[in-house]
């Protein structure tokens, strides 16, 4: 998977994750890693400081919390998601075949 299309999965998955309980670069490092990403800790820091930035989540000591506009914009993300599974998860047909 290239690496911009990662970050956004990681993003999306952080927002999740932020739902259940406050983030720190410690914890969510290896929950990542289980989820199959690859990631640094320094990847993982910046993903939740560019999450801060956009204002989805606020920092306060080490960890960080979901914002109202974190809220709504992973609600937003779930509508988008729910379309996109419907069709991307389909069986995709061979090139060159119709039906």
């Amino acid at each position: 998977m290239r690496a911009d299309v990662q970050n956004l999965f990681v993003g999306i998955h952080m927002l999740y994750f932020a739902h259940e309980k406050d983030l720190t670069i410690t914890g969510m490092q290896p929950e990542l890693e289980k989820l199959g990403y690859r990631v640094a800790e320094r990847e993982v820091k910046q993903e939740l400081e560019r999450l801060t930035q956009e204002n989805f989540l606020t920092a306060h000591d080490d960890a960080y919390s979901i914002t109202g506009t974190g809220i709504e914009e992973f609600k937003a993300i779930q509508d988008k998601l729910g379309v996109l599974c419907t069709e991307v998860l389909k069986p995709v047909k061979a090139a060159g075949t119709t039906g």
